[in-house]
Order: structure tokens, then C-alpha cells, then sequence
């Protein structure tokens, strides 16, 4: 059995595993990595013999450590990433190429129904009636969507909600609030199956999920990278933020927001927490905070989001897709019932 790992930023990992009894019987890695000194591959390999089928990341990890020193380096892999190709050759975590995507963009919808539909989607995944989906929003009001364990009030002053007509609503996953305005940034839902991102952490699951997005970037002029948690930067600042959540039946959401030409002075009227940020800076401008994507690239949004389409179709196998009815309506009863409800909104006051 094969399996393949590409590090984010990084180089690709294949796993030949050959499996007798339960137990590894043998293990060939390779891969357009850089390893020094020549000999130290077949340790690696030596290492996951006899290692359990069932045996998860950190325990493979640790074996490949232990038959390591410091003679040896390491170059664009590590010995996790090594552990994840086997698992990917054993069948416990799939691939991009094990799925097609389902890519959804339709009209613009109130932003309550989108963080319902999010929810949505990601059930109907782990019910097994849809497959992976990328879905692009688009919205008809100006809103702040805060993260599922974000209080309300320290997050959004509500006299500059009012004042600028901004809905507020909160969401499944966790992270920070995201200012919107139509026109003014590019937002998607990325949902996939647990097992693409089986044996990751987090950290490494926000990276490899968003790897696309770097080359999408790339493609319209934006030299980009990912920054901490769960940012994407350019040398000249922020341009996103994405969030996370993981369901129990077996889905993961995951989805991010991208300032394309945000109104930064009117977000910190809507936003404390933005103030707060600014301050601890000692920065005067939120536009250093904040470096929007039309400034890098010239193009219209319209255009720069069909450009992140056309490099996903090019990257992952994709088919056009559309909203069923029945998910629209299990997302309208979940906006009267939950997303749309004062008790959801300041469940954190």
C-alpha cells in the first residue's frame, strides 16, 4: 500500500508499507526530500518495521526519533511527516486525490444563514449525503461574525454597530471576529472529511488545508505564507484569518476570511478588540494591520475569487455544485431556532 504527505512549504513523502499479521512487515520511504547522511533512510525505514497497523502519528513519530541522532538532518520533512505518509498508506487518512469536491457559490444570502448553512453542510458530510465542499459567500448586509467562545461585549461596541447598520452573529468554530462588507473581503467554507487531515495537529491541519490558498495567491501577484495559528500574511501585513471546527461524526469545517479592501476606520468603530490590537502596536493606521488583497493585485474581487476557483479546480479533482433544498431549509430553521437567537448570540456575553 502507498501514501503520500506533501509538508506545507515543504517536500513530498511516500510511504510502500507491506503489511503481515497486524504488523508492519516492510517499509519503503521516499520522496524529494533532503536527508543527510545517505544511510539514515534506511533506519527510517528499519524503524517502522513491526510497528502496529493501528499504530497512530505520535507513536510512529516517536520510533523514527529514537532510531535518529544528531548526526542526521532532516530537510523540508520530519519524522511526523514521515509517520502521516504511512498512515495515508495504511488507510487511516485519505488524500486531496481520494475526493472530489463539490465548489458552491451562489447568491448572496444573509449572514445568520451562512454561518447555519456552515453547520449544515459539515453534518450532511458526516451523515454521508454530500461529499467535500468549497463554498464561496456572498452576502446582502455588512456584518461581524464572532468566534463560537468570543463575549459578545468585549468584542463588538454595539453604539458603532448600530451607527453603521452591522449585523452581528456568531458562529460554530472558534477564532476571532470577522469584519464584512460585501465587496469588501473574499470568505469561503472549506468541508472535508476527518481523514484528510488524520494525524495532523491544529496547527498543521490550518496549514495543509490552506496550502491551495498560498498558490491561489501566488497566481494573482501576492507573495504569501502562513503566519502563527492561523493567519495568512504577505511581507506588507495580514491578509487572513481562518477558523476550525471538527465535528464528531467525522467533519471538519474550516473556513477563512481575506480582506480585499476593507474599510479599516469603520471597523474599529464596529470592533474593541481591533483598538485593543492597535494599541499594544503603537500603530496609528489599521491599514497597517490590515493589508488589503486589491492593493497587491489591481484586480477586481469578482475576478480575484475566479481566480482562486480556477486554481483549486487545477490542484483537486472539483465538479460545480449548488445548495439542495433541504439544506436550505435545515439552515433557515437553524437561523429562527439558534444562529438568529439572542440566546446564541450572547451565549459569552
Amino acid at each position: 500500500m502507498r501514501g503520500e504527505y506533501k509538508v506545507p512549504g515543504g517536500k513530498l513523502v511516500a510511504a510502500d508499507v507491506v503489511v503481515a499479521d497486524g504488523l508492519l512487515a516492510s517499509v519503503a520511504i521516499s520522496g524529494d526530500f533532503f536527508l543527510e547522511p545517505d544511510d539514515a533512510l534506511e533506519r527510517i525505514d528499519a524503524a517502522l518495521v513491526g510497528q502496529l497497523v493501528e499504530a497512530k502519528v505520535p507513536e510512529l513519530t516517536r520510533a523514527i526519533e529514537a532510531a535518529l541522532d544528531d548526526t542526521v538532518t532532516l530537510v523540508g520533512f520530519t519524522a511526523e511527516s514521515v509517520a502521516i505518509a504511512v498512515r495515508r498508506a495504511l488507510g487511516h487518512a485519505t488524500s486531496w486525490r481520494d475526493h472530489t469536491f463539490e465548489l458552491i457559490h451562489t447568491g448572496p444570502q444573509a449572514p445568520a444563514l451562512h454561518v447555519a448553512l456552515d453547520q449544515v453542510l459539515a453534518e450532511e458530510l458526516a451523515a454521508g449525503r454530500r461529499g467535500p465542499t468549497l463554498r464561496f459567500w456572498e452576502w446582502v448586509e455588512p456584518a461581524v461574525v464572532i468566534g463560537s467562545f468570543q463575549s459578545l461585549r468585549n468584542e463588538v461596541d454595539p453604539d458603532g454597530a448600530d451607527k453603521h447598520g452591522i449585523t452581528v452573529v456568531r458562529r460554530i468554530s472558534g477564532g476571532g471576529a470577522m469584519f464584512m462588507e460585501a465587496g469588501n473581503c473574499i470568505t469561503f467554507s472549506l468541508v472535508v472529511p476527518a481523514s484528510l487531515v488524520d494525524g495532523l495537529s491544529f496547527e498543521q491541519s490550518y496549514a495543509f488545508l490552506d496550502d491551495w490558498v498560498i498558490g491561489a495567491l501566488a497566481d494573482v501577484g501576492v507573495i504569501a505564507g502562513f503566519s502563527g495559528l492561523n493567519d495568512i500574511a504577505s511581507p506588507a501585513g495580514k491578509l487572513a484569518g481562518a477558523a476550525q471546527k471538527r465535528l464528531a461524526g467525522g467533519a471538519v469545517l474550516h473556513h477563512v476570511t481575506m480582506a480585499y479592501d476593507i474599510d479599516a476606520d469603520k471597523m474599529l468603530e464596529v470592533l474593541r478588540i481591533g483598538r485593543e490590537k492597535l494599541s499594544d502596536k503603537g500603530t496609528t493606521s489599521a491599514k497597517k494591520r490590515v493589508d488589503p488583497v486589491r492593493s497587491q493585485t489591481g484586480r477586481p474581487r469578482t475576478e480575484v475569487i475566479e481566480a482562486f476557483k480556477t486554481h483549486f479546480r487545477g490542484r483537486y479533482d472539483t465538479v460545480d455544485g449548488e445548495l439542495r433544498e433541504a439544506e436550505v431549509a435545515r439552515a433557515e430553521h437553524l437561523v429562527s431556532t439558534k444562529f438568529g437567537t439572542p440566546e446564541w448570540l450572547t451565549r459569552v456575553p
